[in-house]
């Protein structure tokens, strides 16, 4: 749970105020490519969002990472859910492995902490 709690941790860094997050934002500093946030669904305790990075129309097969995150508000926690987007596209989850979904969230982590250092932020600082 700690690495999850680390995930949650870092996108409030990347994007304030989680509970607050809609819509679609987008965060480019002059220091890496642009990177998207997508808020997927909303509930009364989650909400499911597109982490991924926005190439040229050229490089568009390297879109990825492309992680669907879901946070877990009341428990303060975020979980990379599923690699891809796109519902169909995703990778499916149920019946894997420990090992893949731990794998993951180290990705997750990692390259979070990699955004913060970038200069990316979402919301008022980084839209």
């Amino acid at each position: 749970m700690t690495l999850y709690e680390s995930n949650f941790i870092r996108l409030g860094w990347l994007a304030g105020d989680l509970r607050a997050l809609s819509g679609v934002h987008a965060s480019r500093p002059a220091t890496d490519c642009e990177l998207r946030l997508a808020v997927l669904e909303r509930g009364p305790y989650t909400t499911m969002l597109q982490l991924t990075y926005a190439f040229d129309a050229a490089d568009r097969a390297l879109d990825a990472p492309d992680l669907a995150v879901r946070i877990y508000h009341d428990a303060s926690v975020a979980e990379a859910h599923a690699v891809g987007s796109v519902p169909s596209q995703r990778r499916p989850v149920d019946g894997e492995g420990l090992a893949a979904r731990w794998a993951r969230n180290v990705m997750l982590n990692k390259w979070l902490e990699y955004c913060v250092e970038r200069g990316h932020r979402f919301g008022v600082a980084g839209t």
